[in-house]
């Protein structure tokens, strides 16, 4: 059984999403989020993380990310990231657009998490200098580039670096279901009771057609975000559409069912990886992505028989492995397999 792992964003959308997005089609409503779906959604946020949050609604992770930063910054700020980070690396200039010119400063850390000691060291760096963009937001990713977590313990650290010079911190949480239930927390506990801001609420990776949100907790940063989400072109005007999608996502535990499925599947992937021979496993997983290297020659293998995943990216022989709500465990135990017969027979 051939399996694709190279995102996932290629599975599709879970079917009770779809469901509820045809529910939602039917009648009128009035547009621009004044409706009881958004409304809903709303009250829903606020339940999951125990406190009252605003919440906008937007249709791509990139736009939840970088309007999340315009309402942070300045234009001549700068905002405090890991130098893999996402935000960094493949967001295109979306960032600078919609913060109106703000730069965007590499932190460097293992793992792709921001070491507290150099953002420390270079919040303080040319600090007041007329000269130099001013350090203004810090923003994580959990999941990391790598596939890495940070702890609650690693996000206190970085937020109590960061409010200690009066900073906003904000959380790219694209894969943030995925990291909720392999930390085995609250989503309270891995946000504002750690010190985050703003959230980036991930959904769509984890079984919704397209819908994201942004997710206040500092409520002094939500009073401009709706103007800024206006004027940066994603009010959608039937909001009810991308709000079905969310309700449905957070009824039942949706979210946390597909990422236990995603994350158990790359367990499973990762732990028959180590047993085949040739094969290194560089970051370890912890959520629902992994690095590893493999000889040339079994990559072309593995390719040839139909399996796909991203390699060529980075160092000769590292490739990169997701898995996700759908993804079957015959295919991965194949992909194991394939692997494994060779390593027998070759390495």
């Amino acid at each position: 059984m051939k399996v694709a792992f190279t995102s996932d964003n290629i599975a599709g959308a879970s079917d009770s999403v779809m469901a509820a997005i045809i529910a939602a089609n039917q009648g009128d409503t009035m547009p621009y989020g004044n409706d009881d779906y958004t409304a809903q959604v709303t009250s829903m946020f606020a339940e999951l993380f125990e406190c009252d949050v605003d919440v906008f609604l937007v249709s791509t992770g990139t736009a939840a990310n970088v309007l999340s930063l315009s309402a942070m910054t300045p234009p001549w700020g700068s905002v405090l990231c890991h130098s893999e980070s996402h935000l960094l690396n493949d967001e295109s200039s979306a960032p600078e657009f919609y913060t109106n010119g703000a730069r965007l400063i590499g932190i460097e850390g293992a793992d792709a998490k921001i070491d507290p000691i150099a953002l420390k060291h270079s919040i303080h760096q040319k600090l007041g200098d007329v000269h130099s963009c001013q350090p203004s937001a810090v923003s994580i990713s959990q999941v990391t580039e790598v596939g890495s977590l940070y702890s609650l313990g690693e996000i206190r650290a970085i937020t109590d670096v960061a409010k200690s010079m009066n900073l906003p911190v904000h959380m790219d949480g694209a894969r943030f279901a995925n990291a909720l239930v392999s930390l085995g927390c609250t989503p309270a506990e891995m946000t504002w009771k750690a010190g985050v801001d703003i959230l980036s609420f991930g959904a769509t990776k984890n079984g919704v057609m397209a819908a994201e949100a942004i997710v206040v907790f500092n409520k002094s940063l939500a009073k401009d975000l709706g103007f800024l989400r206006k004027r940066g072109g994603h009010l959608h005007s039937k909001m009810r559409l991308l709000a079905s999608q969310m309700i449905a996502y957070l009824t039942d535990e949706l979210w946390r069912i597909n990422a236990e499925h995603a994350n158990s599947m790359m367990a499973l992937l990762q732990d028959g990886l180590k047993t085949v021979p040739g094969v290194t496993i560089n970051t370890p997983a912890q959520a629902n992505m992994l690095f590893c290297t493999l000889p040339t020659p079994m990559i072309e293998h593995l390719l040839a028989g139909g399996y796909a995943f991203y390699t060529g990216r980075w160092a000769e022989g590292v490739i990169r492995l997701v898995t996700s709500f759908r993804t079957p465990k015959e295919g991965v135990e194949a992909f194991i397999e394939s692997a494994r017969n060779f390593a027998e027979k070759n390495v």
